[in-house]
């Protein structure tokens, strides 16, 4: 019922903010990876809240425990069972607010669709189920990176503050060198600074995280409906805030003519290319061989500690303000569950892709 996603390289996720743990089942993997524990322990370290001044002090050590499918640090081509506990839980801070409906929370859309929702942090609608994700992403990490792929994201903007360079401009080994995960450093210390005054104020502030895929063959995605870009789309869309997301171009594509817009190919060491890069990496929803690049837009964070209005569950009028632990801006701790999507988008079509090759040969 939703919580599942891919065709081939599938997972399921399970847990709720505030119960005993959240984790995920990944089906597909193929066997003999070597686990990087590494790489596993970086992503859930990115993600994880109380990490910094600008994120939400709840402490959670993030540790996994994997349940099933790894032996000798390696992988099965069994299930992977992946778990991690809930340790810093404070669910009385929602006991006064249980019953009212929090702007632009999913609220009265839970109890509307199934007449009972956690309300102790969010339940299953809060952004902690996205640990589950990174934990899967690793693991599609794992096998991209054997395979030349890598995928770099980062954040390129925060409310009005946005970073003027492309990325082919930016030295993107520069994003973890600062708090807010913008690989320029002078945009970087004005995202903060910005952060720091919405917290002080009780506001939140929203933003744009930009992301690249390299080293991609052609041939990935399908032609109809499952287009890699429509794929990716509906990846970055499941995420928690997220409201926009656009390709290579994307709405600047409107600006345009079509003279000034089509990606003229060209014959480089031997190698079909196109000259510019305004597809995005994709055409016809198939990966072109060229970096595909998109960006990922979240809305500001709904729980702010300023008065609000709304409804109760029974209908009555009423005013309040949110306690507990938030972030002021979600964005820099959204940058390796928006890789960890690609990820899984990605390994699942190159999944799919192969598959096809095998048959033609079979």
């Amino acid at each position: 019922m939703g919580s599942s996603f891919g065709k081939i390289f599938t997972i399921s996720t399970f847990g709720e903010s505030h119960g005993a743990a959240l984790g995920v089942v990944i089906d597909g993997c193929l066997p003999n990876i070597e686990v990087d524990f590494d790489l596993i322990q970086r992503d859930l370290q990115r993600r994880k809240p109380g990490q910094s001044k600008l994120s939400s002090p709840r402490q959670e050590a993030e540790d996994v425990d994997i349940l099933s499918g790894v032996f000798e640090g390696k992988t099965l081509g069994t299930p992977i069972t992946l778990l991690v506990k809930n340790t810093d839980v404070k669910s009385a801070d929602y006991t006064p607010i249980k019953d009212i409906y929090r702007p632009s929370h999913a609220d009265f859309t839970y109890d509307a669709k199934y007449g009972i929702r956690d309300y102790r942090g969010g339940g299953r609608q809060s952004a902690r189920e996205t640990v589950a994700r990174v934990l899967a992403g690793s693991f599609a990490k794992m096998i991209l990176n054997k395979l030349g792929i890598h995928i770099q994201a980062y954040v390129s903007q925060i409310h009005t503050i946005q970073v003027s360079k492309s990325y082919l401009e930016l030295d993107l080994a520069q994003t973890e060198s600062n708090l807010v995960r913008c690989p320029d450093s002078e945009t970087a210390a004005k995202m903060e600074e910005a952060i720091l005054k919405a917290k002080a104020e009780g506001d939140s502030l929203g933003g744009i995280i930009s992301c690249v895929v390299k080293g991609l063959p052609v041939g990935l995605g399908e032609p109809v409906f499952d287009k890699l870009h429509a794929d990716l789309g509906k990846a970055m869309l499941s995420i928690n805030a997220v409201k926009g997301f656009d390709i290579g171009s994307g709405f600047e594509s409107v600006l345009r003519k079509g003279s000034e817009l089509n990606d003229s190919f060209t014959i480089e060491n031997h190698s079909v290319r196109t000259k510019t890069n305004h597809s995005g990496g994709v055409q016809g929803g198939i990966s072109n061989g060229e970096d595909i690049y998109f960006r990922v837009a979240f809305k500001p964070v709904a729980s702010i500690k300023s008065e609000q209005e709304s409804i109760t569950k029974q209908l009555d009028n009423v005013k309040f303000s949110i306690d507990g632990r938030h972030d002021s801006c979600v964005v820099p701790r959204a940058v390796p569950i928006v890789e960890a999507m690609a990820a899984l988008v990605i390994v699942d079509h190159y999944l799919r892709n192969a598959s096809y090759k095998m048959q033609a040969f079979s």
